[in-house]
């Protein structure tokens, strides 16, 4: 279990509780303030966070470490995130009542087509904001214009997930003023994820790892290896002298992304803390 989910959940899965999704961003103008600037501000911040870690990369060990540490401390209090399986996704959806598709500001400035793969997710809708935050952007300086607003029902923002899911897109939830929700990403590396390549590259600790961990089916698996190019972190390599795919738990995530791929539904998701005691993951020093 997540240390969020210690702290803002009481004990239970932190994005899966009402009160995570309840900001009333007209009168928490503090929240409602680091939301539009975040956007607005995207690729300012995305150079000034690159250039400083290529900086910390060349220190010396023990001062890397300790840069890299205060960077994951500053994401951890403002803009956080967590891979979550569709399953919970659906669950979270009961808890919102707004659902905004929205281009994505990751690939953008990466250069990519900013398709609508990103979603904001809150109790109320809050497009006006939203239409500021990304006029103030240079890479969407004409909108997205409020009147067209793709506003989704929950089973189409589903069937969105899903279809994302098949691309081995990684669906996450990533906070704005943590503990606080607003946004559902559905992301890969090469697509320009600005969070994947800072936890993959730079070691910075910019997600939580799910709540979960992939099981393998061996009797169902027919050895296709069809998920060790689906799981966007690396955690599922293919055995040649078993014929079969193994795991690797300290890599994965727990997005559930790799079961997409496999047509012989031989990949399940467990709750990771249920493997407490097998499955022993390298403690962080924050």
């Amino acid at each position: 279990m997540c240390q969020f989910c210690t702290q803002h959940g009481d004990g239970k899965i932190w994005y899966l509780q009402a009160e995570t999704y309840a900001a009333d961003l007209d009168s928490d103008l503090k929240r409602r303030d680091y939301m539009k600037h975040f956007i607005a501000d995207f690729d300012h911040s995305r150079s000034l966070v690159i250039a400083l870690m290529d900086r910390i990369t060349k220190m010396p060990r023990p001062l890397r470490r300790l840069g890299t540490d205060m960077v994951s401390r500053n994401f951890e209090t403002n803009h956080f995130g967590q891979p979550v399986p569709i399953e919970d996704i659906e669950k979270i959806f009961d808890i919102t009542t707004s659902i905004v598709r929205l281009p994505c500001v990751c690939r953008a400035q990466a250069g990519h087509s900013p398709e609508g793969v990103c979603l904001a997710i809150t109790t109320r809708p809050y497009d006006e904001l939203l239409a500021e935050a990304y006029s103030g952007n240079p890479a969407f300086s004409d909108g997205p214009d409020v009147s067209q607003m793709d506003h989704l029902t929950k089973e189409s923002a589903l069937e969105l997930l899903r279809a994302c899911e098949q691309r081995g897109l990684m669906h996450s939830v990533w906070t704005f003023q943590s503990p606080w929700i607003g946004a559902i990403c559905n992301c890969d590396k090469p697509s320009g994820c600005m969070a994947m390549r800072l936890t993959l590259d730079y070691g910075v600790k910019l997600m939580w790892k799910g709540e979960y961990l992939v099981e393998i089916d061996e009797t169902a698996c027919n050895g296709c290896a069809a998920c060790a190019g689906a799981c966007p972190f690396g955690a599922l390599t293919y055995d040649r002298a078993r014929h079969r795919p193994q795991l690797d738990p300290v890599k994965c995530y727990g997005c559930g992304t790799c079961r997409a791929s496999c047509r012989q539904t031989a990949l399940s998701l467990a709750p990771r803390r249920d493997k407490i005691g097998t499955v022993l993951e390298p403690k962080v020093a924050w």
